[in-house]
């Protein structure tokens, strides 16, 4: 069983959000439901139902001027 393009995203989203809010990710992989894709007739990849969202509304980016 492998995990779909779309599992890896969720994964890598994860990370990214607990990374931006230096938080344990634990908490949010042990909150993620995981499906056996329904597009996939082998039915060998699973996705995630329920992906995790990051909120940007409070991150102020920094740009440079050269």
């Amino acid at each position: 069983m492998k995990l779909s393009n779309q599992a890896v995203g969720s994964l890598m989203m994860a990370l990214q959000r607990s990374l931006m809010e230096q938080t344990d990710i634990v908490p949010v992989l042990q909150e993620m439901n995981f499906q056996l894709n329904p597009e996939d007739s082998s039915q060998s990849e699973l996705v995630v139902t329920n992906p995790p969202v990051i909120n940007l509304n409070d991150v102020q980016l920094n740009e440079e001027n050269e």
